[in-house]
């Protein structure tokens, strides 16, 4: 985490691989992002091989995925306070370090 700025000494990791994403923790992602789309990875390998890119996916068909499959949630996520960084994009390391 140093690359982020150092500071930071109180944060709790999550490895989704070894510990399920809860769907509380998914439902309160969802209420700082608006919507469930926006946490989830369309790169995720499954998304093509499961023909999900032929599909018109709900809220709930993505929540649904997520919590069945965790290569379906868009990684980093970050929670701070009230605020969710979503991705690996610069613009979002940015915003994340600025509120940091």
């Amino acid at each position: 985490m140093g690359e982020l700025g150092g500071g930071i000494d109180n944060f709790d990791k999550q490895d989704i691989k070894t510990e399920k994403i809860s769907p509380d923790q998914l439902d309160h992602m969802k209420s700082l992002s608006g919507s469930y789309e926006s946490l989830f990875s369309r790169k995720a390998m499954k998304f093509r091989s499961m023909g999900l890119s032929d599909k018109e996916l709900s809220e709930f068909d993505y929540r649904q995925l997520i919590l069945d499959e965790y290569t379906f949630l868009k990684r980093p996520v970050f929670v701070v306070g009230d605020s969710i960084f979503i991705g690996n994009s610069t613009k979002v390391i940015d915003q994340l370090r600025e509120a940091l």
